[in-house]
């Protein structure tokens, strides 16, 4: 079972990039990817009306994979573990302006939200622009409606005090979709060791970003580079708590031999080779995901 935390793809297939995309169906299959987490991205602006058109559309791209074969579940109770399976996610809560909207993005199968973007908006701000402020009341407000929803709170893109008051006001453990070790690349969508632990400590879940730029800081990778950050993350805490977050789709470049979910035999090939066991290469490449949720 493989599992993928995050791409864009729904985003550029409504931009009309249907002939350039990373993921299709075809090699979702191909890749054995069991589960898609398929994020309705904010875009680059944040005003409500394009957003919310932009989530429409979005909508209806998903229409458009499930008419040829991609199988959206609203729950993991519906995970047939021998098909392409695709959930949604928010990336970017500013769709949420209250519950009314919340119900609506639940209804329609959002199981995930990262809490921002690259923007300050209600709920937190974002790691590109500054550290210390956080979490929003109407954001602490969201969250307990969003948990009590059973939908995964996305630390990715949020600031260090957002993270850290997710951390320690609120019960339920929050994962990171897509973001990587700062220690070895450093980079403010990256995270330090004190936030992995924290964040394992209370159960939470780190998929890893496939981007260069997030995994070296000579911003080339390949299938080792991918390895070494799950292999830091397990020695912080996170054995049964990494997995994937690819980000395919939302990155210009990727890690030599993992183009696109085609090399997802090949990355995992190469984590038995560097000495993981069966048990510790299964979870990662799908079952740390569902257990994760299953913590929720």
């Amino acid at each position: 079972m493989i599992c993928d935390a995050h791409c864009d793809t729904l985003f550029r297939m409504m931009e009309g990039k249907h002939n350039s995309l990373d993921i299709t169906l075809d090699r979702l299959r191909q890749g054995g990817v069991t589960l898609q987490v398929f994020a309705m991205f904010v875009g680059n602006d944040n005003r409500l009306d394009i957003v919310q058109a932009q989530n429409s559309a979005m909508l209806e791209q998903l229409e458009v994979l499930k008419a040829q074969g991609l199988r959206h579940i609203k729950n993991l109770d519906d995970l047939c573990d021998d098909q392409a399976n695709g959930m949604l996610s928010l990336e970017g809560c500013e769709c949420i302006t209250d519950e009314k909207a919340l119900d609506y993005y639940t209804e329609k199968g959002v199981r995930m939200a990262a809490v921002t973007w690259n923007f300050e908006n209600d709920f937190a701000y974002p790691a590109c622009l500054n550290k210390d402020r956080g979490l929003k009341p109407f954001g602490k407000e969201m969250v307990v409606e969003m948990q009590k929803r059973k939908i995964a709170i996305d630390v990715s893109h949020l600031n260090e005090a957002g993270f850290y008051d997710l951390i320690e006001y609120f019960d339920k453990p929050v994962l990171a979709s897509h973001s990587n070790v700062a220690r070895l690349c450093a980079h403010s969508r990256n995270l330090t060791d004190d936030q992995l632990k924290a964040l394992f400590q209370k159960g939470g879940y780190v998929g890893i970003n496939f981007w260069p730029n997030f995994l070296s800081p000579a911003h080339s990778a390949n299938l080792d580079t991918v390895i070494d950050h799950i292999l830091y993350m397990m020695d912080l805490g996170g054995s049964g708590k990494v997995g994937f977050g690819s980000d395919f789709d939302g990155i210009s470049t990727k890690p030599s031999g993992l183009e696109n979910p085609l090399g997802f035999p090949k990355l995992i090939q190469r984590m038995y080779e560097r000495g993981l066991t069966q048990n510790e290469v299964e979870g990662i490449a799908g079952k740390n995901l569902i257990a994760y949720f299953q913590r929720l």
